[in-house]
């Protein structure tokens, strides 16, 4: 991915302001800084063949104050405000497709681990990113590796809401794949049973079955795997989506793949160097992944519940 000093972004909604990119600073003392007390979200604007539309935007504001929830914090502005800001955003800089990350956190008054009377902030970025994982990710699959970090468990910390200090656990597993050769990990949770990528949920296909970890297995309940599970649903799969699946099960599967706001539709032909299948993309993964790609880009008419428009006049 370039670094935002190389894309034509220069615009930042922070608080109700729209103000320089450059200029969209926060007090070193910030608690969510020293603490990771913020929650996010992670979206992508499509550029379909009916105009530039948020993908699940709606899904994807309502986590965004439910994240907020567990943590006491609350957001100083209407989900109305969000979208509309999100989508001037997009408009005035021409962004007709592109990646959304709004952000809620604890800001600067107090430096205790109680956030007390510290502000909520809340700021919306967009930037063009392309393939998250590369583009020959898509059609060749990646390697990973199993991470030796393991994912935090819903009795010590809320798994289903997206917290930004959260994902230092994320960070250490991608690094240590990163160390060892691979592009991504695959991370297990406390009793060893398969939880996620360090930004992914992961499916594994058997015998023409679809299989995936369920929301008891320490994962984030992903908007994209729910986008896949309905697709791979109204294909007539049976997708088993509350299983757990134990480290084994990944060497002997036929097909595995990653999906994710980011990462999309993304196959994996190795872990830990043992081949999955024949190594290759397979026919399961390939189908969902064009019945993604299909919908996400408007070359279908299925699911216009899921899109909002950008209107770019």
């Amino acid at each position: 991915m370039a670094g935002f000093d190389e894309m034509d972004v220069d615009t930042i909604w922070m608080d109700g302001e729209y103000v320089d990119w450059d200029d969209a600073q926060i007090h070193v003392l910030t608690h969510g800084l020293h603490y990771g007390s913020g929650v996010f979200e992670g979206a992508r604007c499509y550029d379909t063949e009916n105009g530039p539309a948020l993908f699940r935007w709606e899904e994807h504001v309502d986590r965004l104050y439910e994240s907020c929830k567990p943590y006491d914090m609350e957001i100083d502005h209407e989900p109305e405000e969000i979208t509309e800001a999100t989508k001037t955003l997009i408009r005035e800089q021409d962004l007709r497709s592109c990646y959304v990350r709004p952000i809620s956190f604890y800001g600067y008054k107090s430096l205790g681990v109680s956030p007390g009377d510290c502000p909520t902030r809340t700021a919306i970025a967009c930037w063009p990113w392309g393939t998250y994982l590369g583009e020959d990710a898509l059609e060749n699959g990646i390697e990973v590796m199993v991470s030796s970090w393991r994912k935090h468990a819903s009795s010590q910390i809320p798994t289903n809401a997206k917290t930004t200090g959260l994902y230092v656990n994320s960070m250490l597993a991608g690094e240590e794949a990163r160390r060892n050769g691979y592009p991504e990990a695959i991370v297990l949770n406390k009793e060893g049973n398969v939880a996620e990528g360090p930004g992914e949920n992961l499916f594994m296909v058997n015998d023409g079955e679809i299989y995936t970890p369920g929301l008891s297995e320490s994962i984030l309940d992903g908007i994209t795997r729910d986008t896949v599970i309905t697709l791979a649903e109204e294909r007539g799969y049976e997708v088993h989506d509350t299983v757990s699946i134990s480290r084994g099960e990944l060497n002997t599967a036929d097909e595995l793949f990653f999906t994710g706001s980011a990462a999309e539709v993304t196959p994996i032909r190795k872990v830990d160097n043992v081949t999955i299948g024949n190594g290759t993309r397979g026919p399961v993964t390939e189908e969902l992944q064009q019945a993604y790609f299909d919908l996400v880009e408007g070359r279908t008419d299925d699911h216009e519940e899921w899109f909002t428009y950008v209107d770019m006049e």
